[in-house]
């Protein structure tokens, strides 16, 4: 079984999805589509990167990623496939592949160029449909990638701002805010020795001019209904959460916004 996913802005309520499913089963009718999310924010590569690093090592070895966040199509971006390790991804040379790619491994990457492996109309709007769809569908059923054009190195590597750490203070982002309202910040575990943040943790948190109290936990259920607490997520960042509730509404703040950590003691 040969598994394709899709991750876009899309959204359901237009045909462009199904557009592209309709590409592949034509092609390949015994591949398995899944639909990683359509719900991108529109033109957000840093959370279509995010998502996609976060699924990715969960897909069977083979899995093939279609991610299409594109404010640039039709324009001078390359259009690549990435032979990873394990899988393989394709979409637009932005950077919203790379992440999940260098987890595993990148083998090689290559610059779409091969006509015979798209379709013979291109439409200057819908890569996903055109290219991105026609390049999986031949890789699941046996396409060497090298024919799809030449192998590049200088491909576009998109990255999270990193978080501002010094002393017991950290100055971090919001990347990334679910539908429960958990806020992930980009503090990753590994920088958790640097921040000197241990389980039990005080900390003090500064959204502009307004101020909350809270600990580093291990999971929700450790602090009451409705309370506020930090935690080390299932993807290995910092989130904020409240327990039962949404530390989005609590703390007035959202995706992109800043956030500062201040270690009590």
């Amino acid at each position: 079984m040969t598994i394709i996913t899709l991750l876009s802005d899309f959204g359901l309520k237009d045909p462009y999805v199904a557009e592209m499913k309709a590409v592949i089963l034509s092609i390949c009718p015994n591949v398995t589509i899944i639909d990683v999310t359509h719900e991108v924010d529109k033109f957000d590569m840093n959370m279509g990167m995010f998502i996609l690093a976060s699924v990715a090592p969960y897909f069977p070895k083979g899995t093939i990623h279609i991610a299409v966040i594109d404010p640039e199509v039709g324009g001078a971006r390359r259009s690549i496939l990435v032979e990873g390790r394990r899988n393989y991804y394709i979409g637009p040379d932005n950077g919203v592949l790379i992440m999940a790619a260098k987890n595993e491994g990148i083998k090689n990457v290559y610059n779409i160029t091969n006509k015979k492996s798209i379709s013979r109309f291109v439409s200057s709007t819908f890569h996903g449909r055109d290219i991105f769809a026609y390049i999986a569908s031949h890789i699941a059923k046996g396409f060497d990638p090298r024919e799809v054009g030449n192998e590049i190195d200088d491909y576009v590597i998109h990255k999270f701002r990193e978080a501002r750490i010094k002393d017991k203070e950290a100055n971090c982002e919001i990347i990334y805010a679910d539908e429960f309202g958990n806020l992930v910040t980009n503090i990753h575990s590994k920088d958790r020795s640097r921040l000197g943040l241990k389980l039990g943790r005080n900390i003090m948190l500064e959204v502009r001019e307004n101020k909350f109290n809270t600990k580093l936990k291990r999971t929700y259920s450790e602090v009451a209904k409705k309370e506020l607490l930090a935690l080390i997520g299932s993807h290995n960042y910092l989130e904020i959460a409240v327990n039962q509730g949404s530390a989005k509404e609590m703390l007035k703040i959202n995706k992109g916004d800043e956030l500062k950590l201040i270690l009590l003691d």
